[in-house]
């Protein structure tokens, strides 16, 4: 069996698919200090075993690809994360060691789904970043107004521009926003709500909105593309094995002649 065969074959995929996951579920074992005393020489050496085949897999890709393996950005991801692997996690690199958990996002690169959903994130990056920058702009201009007006008597939670920020952001993810924080203002600043109850709407019901749109907007999008391309690949197909039986019929003649 050719090497590009093996590479390109669903088993393949499929084993090295289920070394992320067993990969993932030792490296959540090594958190536990105890199953690391009883068990932490054999944890140690299927890791060690696992990178191992990881980088004879990238290997055996970058054979098969050769230069175009550098030019596929999921390749060079899965590269990043296996080289990362391989540096030793010692002295001024043991920062690295927390690293290693990046592997699990090879998933992202084999499990078609999940490539589809980064890839929706890649093509709505220009408007995530547009409001964004329209989110910081609301962001800023209620935290100089918060601070400027519950400060005084709140400054554990609007003392400061940055704290203001800080407790708007709670405020914008709805957690314990009104009996937390918002009530208890109300009870020095009776018409605050008036304040908090703008900037839910415009900060989370519309702007965090528009973050959830601009991705289900691309999904969407690159799934109509690929419903567009199967019709295509079929007539393709199609083609193909009209080609082929005129090849045989002029065969069949051949042979008569």
């Amino acid at each position: 069996m050719k090497l590009k065969e093996i590479v390109l074959s669903k088993t393949f995929q499929y084993f090295i698919t289920s070394l992320i996951l067993l990969n993932g579920v030792l490296l959540g074992l090594a958190t536990s200090q105890n199953i690391m005393n009883s068990y932490g020489n054999i944890i140690e050496a299927l890791d060690k075993i696992i990178i191992a085949i990881f980088t004879i897999e990238i290997l055996m890709r970058i054979i098969v690809h050769k230069i175009n393996f550098f030019k596929d950005p999921w390749s060079l991801f899965d590269f990043f994360v296996v080289a990362i692997s391989l540096v030793p996690a010692s002295g001024n690199l043991s920062i690295l060691r927390v690293l290693r958990v990046l592997r699990l996002f090879r998933l992202l690169t084999i499990v078609p789904q999940m490539k589809t959903i980064i890839a929706a994130l890649l093509e709505v990056i220009p408007g995530i970043l547009s409001v964004s920058l329209v989110l910081m702009l609301f962001f800023y201009v209620f935290a100089i107004m918060a601070t400027g007006m519950f400060g005084d008597a709140f400054p554990q939670w609007f003392g400061t521009l940055g704290e203001s920020t800080y407790t708007l952001f709670q405020i914008m993810t709805l957690e314990s926003w009104s009996m937390g924080i918002a009530r208890p203002v109300m009870e020095v600043h009776p018409y605050a709500w008036i304040f908090f109850v703008i900037y839910i709407l415009i900060v989370t019901f519309i702007m965090v909105n528009l973050f959830i749109g601009l991705i289900v907007d691309a999904i969407f999008t690159i799934k109509e593309h690929d419903k567009e391309e199967t019709p295509q690949e079929v007539q393709l197909h199609e083609e193909i094995k009209a080609l082929r039986g005129e090849i045989s019929e002029l065969k069949t003649l051949l042979k008569k002649e």
